[in-house]
């Protein structure tokens, strides 16, 4: 158990958007003595943290009326300004003296948009977006990027010790995300080449307990193929990190590539296959049902 909150005890924390990585990291922060505010479209989602000792705002706008520092944590670009009342008066109403901290995956020119507006009107903007999936957040061991003014960072700095084993400094917005999406950029060719790999062996009809020991024993085991391959294994599909999500990863890799001139063509084979397997009606299922997508390959070059 994580020692009590001591960080900018003087602060009111917001936390906006409970989703799958949201609630658990949400929820270590209300478990470490944060005073913590939240609010999720869903409003059920927030019982769980107010049976921490969060309160619970009504509306957005509740929120930012109460909190010094606001955490975002929010599924795409429109559920940001929606939330923010970008483009409206009510925006710098909301922002102005306020820290905003975006743990969210945005595009690079998005967030340094965004970063620019906000400190147009007396506001901060960080962005700290975590590498991991559901089952790290809950654990309270994501690892944490962030990027903005010095200052502010170290100001806000405590408040992701419960949701984050570490967090890395990259220097001014957009580094973070820029790291981010190189970060992602591996992980979603990794465990699309596990996926693959398990086809494979699969349709050789090879003992997949083996197979799965042999590559767990091996060199290139890391935690996060230890996870997915016994998921591939068991046939699990609950999400930690869903088709959805994933697919919206891959596109802000690819077009950041294209943005900047860089080539990528092993992520640009992975997103086709995310977007396959989301037309199949995968959206949901964890990212490692991209599977789908190679099995339905298989059986369109075998005729079947």
């Amino acid at each position: 158990m994580r020692p009590p909150f001591k960080g900018m005890t003087q602060m009111t924390i917001g936390f906006v958007g409970l989703g799958i990585m949201g609630l658990p990291m949400a929820m270590n922060l209300a478990r470490s003595g944060a005073p913590l505010m939240v609010w999720n479209r869903s409003p059920e989602k927030c019982q769980e943290v107010a049976a921490l000792g969060a309160r619970v705002a009504a509306t957005p706008r509740a929120l930012f009326s109460a909190c010094d520092v606001v955490i975002l944590m929010l599924a795409h670009d429109d559920a940001m300004d929606e939330v923010l009342q970008r483009g409206t008066p009510g925006f710098s109403e909301l922002v102005r003296g306020r820290t905003l901290v975006n743990m969210g995956t945005t595009s690079a020119q998005y967030a340094t948009a965004l970063a620019q507006e906000v400190a147009a009107v007396g506001g901060t903007y960080l962005e700290a977006p975590v590498s991991g999936s559901r089952k790290p957040a809950e654990a309270g061991q994501l690892v944490g990027m962030i990027a903005g003014d010095a200052a502010a960072i170290e100001r806000v700095r405590p408040l992701l010790a419960p949701m984050c084993k570490e967090v890395f400094v990259c220097g001014a917005v957009p580094g973070a995300l820029l790291m981010k999406l190189s970060v992602n950029l591996f992980l979603i060719t990794m465990v699309t080449g596990l996926c693959e790999a398990t086809h494979f062996a699969r349709e050789h009809r090879l003992d997949l307990e083996v197979f799965r020991a042999v590559l767990d024993a091996g060199p290139m085991a890391s935690s996060v193929s230890k996870v997915k391959l016994a998921k591939l294994v068991d046939g699990d599909a609950a999400p930690q990190a869903s088709i959805t999500d994933v697919l919206k990863n891959s596109r802000l890799v690819a077009e950041q590539a294209r943005h900047a001139g860089v080539a990528s063509p092993l992520l640009d084979i992975c997103h086709r296959l995310f977007a396959e397997t989301e037309a199949q009606g995968h959206g949901r299922e964890d990212m490692i049902s991209v599977v789908r997508a190679i099995e339905a390959r298989t059986r369109a070059a075998s005729g079947g």
